[in-house]
C-alpha cells in the first residue's frame, strides 16, 4: 500500500513538471515572438521620399492617409525645389521615391526606374485678400500686370495700391505654364519679387497686401488660405472647366521610383495608385489620372 502512495505521488511531481516546464517554455516562445514582432517594427527602414515643391503636397496628402491605416510605416521627406533634384535623389539611392511635375526625360532615365503619372493640378492666380473689387482678369491684364505695365490695382477697379508681383524663376513649371497659356515672352518687370520655392511665394502672398501669384488650387483648398482667387477671361479655374477644356493651366505631377522597390516602397506605390487613394485625391482638389 505504502508503495503504491509513493509511486502515485512521484507521477505527480513528474506532471507537474512537465507542465510547469511546458509553461516556461510557453512564455518564452511568446516573449521571443513579441520581441521579434517589435524588432521588426524598429528595424523597418523608412520610405525616404524627395520631390519637387509642386509635388511635395499631393505625396504629403497620400502619405498621412498610407500611415493613418499602416501604424507601423515610416516615412522621411528630403527637401528639392525642382523635379530634377528629387530624380537624381533616386538615381543615387538617396531616395526610394521621386515626386517630379514633369515626365521623365530621356536624359534622365538609367533604365532603372519608372514614372508613372499621379494628378494633375490647377494653377490659379491668386490676390492677397485685401484687393478688392478684381475678380477677373483678361490675358492682356495679367501679361501688362508681369511686364510692370499696369502698377496699380485702380486700373483694374480695385484699390489705389501698387501692385506686388510675386513670382517664379523661369525654370520653374508654373512659370513656364503662365507663359505658355497667359504671358508669352513678353519680359517680366524687375520689380516682380522671384521666390525659389512655391511654399515661400504661398506664404509671402498671405502676408504682403496687394500681392499677385499662381499657385496650387489644391493646396489653397486643403489649408482653406484666406485668398482671393481670380477668373481668367471670365473663366473659373475649377476641375469642371478643366474637363470641358475652358481651363487648361495645370501642372501635371508624378511619381518616380525603381524598377525593382523594396517591398515597403511597392506597398506604398500600390497604395497611392489604388481606388482609395484616386478618391482621396478627388476629395482634396486634385484631378486623378487614369
Amino acid at each position: 500500500m505504502m508503495k503504491i502512495i509513493t509511486a502515485r505521488v512521484i507521477l505527480g511531481l513528474v506532471v507537474l513538471g512537465l507542465c510547469s516546464c511546458n509553461a516556461i517554455k510557453s512564455t518564452t516562445t511568446n516573449n521571443s515572438s513579441q520581441t521579434t514582432s517589435q524588432n521588426d517594427v524598429q528595424t523597418q527602414p523608412p520610405i525616404k521620399i524627395a520631390g519637387s515643391s509642386s509635388s511635395i503636397t499631393v505625396l504629403k496628402v497620400l502619405t498621412e492617409a498610407y500611415q493613418a491605416q499602416n501604424k507601423t510605416a515610416k516615412v522621411e521627406f528630403i527637401s528639392h525645389s525642382q523635379s530634377e533634384g528629387a530624380i537624381a535623389a533616386l538615381k543615387n539611392d538617396i531616395v526610394d521615391i521621386a515626386g517630379s511635375s514633369h515626365k521623365l526625360k530621356p536624359e534622365e532615365d538609367n533604365g532603372k526606374i519608372q514614372y508613372r503619372e499621379l494628378a494633375q493640378d490647377l494653377l490659379v492666380v491668386f490676390t492677397h485678400n485685401s484687393v478688392k473689387g478684381v475678380t477677373n482678369l483678361t490675358t492682356n491684364q495679367l501679361k501688362s500686370i508681369y511686364a510692370g505695365k499696369i502698377t496699380n490695382w485702380q486700373e483694374l477697379g480695385g484699390p489705389n495700391a501698387q501692385i506686388v508681383v510675386l513670382d517664379r524663376p523661369e525654370d520653374e513649371s508654373a512659370k513656364k505654364l503662365l507663359r505658355k497659356y497667359y504671358l508669352g515672352q513678353d519680359k517680366t518687370t524687375t520689380k516682380a519679387v522671384i521666390l525659389n520655392k512655391e511654399g515661400e511665394l504661398i506664404d509671402t502672398l498671405q502676408s504682403t497686401p496687394y500681392s499677385i501669384g499662381a499657385f496650387s488650387l489644391a493646396y489653397s483648398a486643403i489649408n482653406q488660405l484666406p485668398v482671393n482667387r481670380l477668373k481668367l477671361n471670365g473663366i473659373e479655374p475649377n476641375k469642371d472647366n478643366f474637363t470641358n477644356g475652358k481651363y487648361q493651366m495645370v501642372r501635371h505631377l508624378g511619381v518616380i521610383w525603381h524598377k525593382a522597390p523594396t517591398p515597403t516602397t511597392q506597398k506604398f506605390i500600390d497604395f497611392i495608385f489604388s481606388s482609395e487613394g484616386h478618391k482621396l485625391l478627388q476629395d482634396k482638389n486634385f484631378i486623378p489620372s487614369n
